[in-house]
């Protein structure tokens, strides 16, 4: 692991690391917020997954995650979204919405993509081992959130890991994907027409086969220019009535699809973790 910067944060440390991953066969990008602690002490971790477009910069720079992490004792993982680099396939259009900066948190079967879009693995195996190995974690409490494409990573990864996430939120999450535009480009571009595949990627279609948390925070803003016809939360809402899990869903009164909307719930987010973290 290669240290890119660090820099003192609220009496904690930001840094941010890159290191050669064995599942997307790139280099990849990563930040991690430790914050104040008594040596030897090993604390609980929040892994954030960010949206389309994005990398591990836009929520370490606009996120304001940090006071409240060291207020609350918690690490902060904020992964790419994405493998990057020479002759990694991207979108042949150059899109937004496929290829490089929306991995969408599978692993792909389709080529050319399958080689390096390994999203699925690398956030749920190869960068969990590393960070137990470099930082102080304390991997028996982890919990995840996201924004969006990250929001549907996290809903997706903690409905099929309850047990390993002890909380889970999402802002602006797209809650099925195999409902939406977004979803019908990006799961049949990586994952084929197996749309049982699809399924085990879709947090609605999880929860209808069978999926359960205890509990789920969504925060979504209702000035959102992708509310209805991309991320739809009216749809997750319907699954867990049904399911009998507890969600909680706030709708933000003006509020967009931004970092100006994140950072102004971030700290509610976290005070969630903290308290089913322990």
């Amino acid at each position: 692991m290669e240290t890119v910067s660090t820099n003192r944060a609220h009496g904690g440390v930001q840094g941010v690391y890159r290191h050669a991953s064995k599942k997307t066969g790139t280099e990849m990008t990563f930040s991690v917020f430790v914050p104040p602690h008594t040596a030897g002490v090993k604390l609980p971790v929040v892994w954030y997954l960010s949206g389309l477009t994005c990398t591990h910069a836009n929520v370490t720079e606009k996120g304001e995650f940090r006071r409240a992490c060291t207020a609350l004792g918690l690490i902060f993982v904020a992964p790419d979204t994405s493998p990057r680099g020479e002759g990694v396939a991207d979108d042949a259009e150059g899109a937004y919405d496929f290829g490089l900066g929306a991995g969408f948190y599978v692993d792909a079967t389709e080529e050319p993509f399958a080689a390096n879009y390994r999203m699925w693995s690398y956030i749920t195996e190869e960068l969990p081992t590393l960070i137990a190995d470099e930082f102080p974690a304390d991997m028996a409490r982890q919990s995840i959130m996201g924004h969006s494409m990250g929001g549907h990573g996290a809903l997706t990864i903690g409905l099929t890991f309850p047990d390993r996430y002890k909380a889970v939120s999402a802002f602006s999450p797209i809650v099925a994907p195999s409902q939406v535009p977004w979803g019908h480009k990006a799961l049949p571009g990586y994952l084929g027409d197996d749309k049982a595949a699809w399924r085990r990627h879709d947090a609605v279609a999880l929860i209808e086969d069978g999926a359960r948390v205890d509990a789920l925070l969504v925060d979504q803003g209702t000035a959102d220019n992708f509310l209805e016809g991309q991320l739809k939360p009216e749809l997750l809402d319907q699954a867990c009535k049904a399911a009998g899990i507890d969600l909680t869903l706030r709708m933000q009164e003006g509020y967009d699809h931004s970092y100006y909307f994140i950072s102004s719930f971030m700290a509610d987010h976290l005070a969630w973790h903290a308290k089913r973290l322990g």
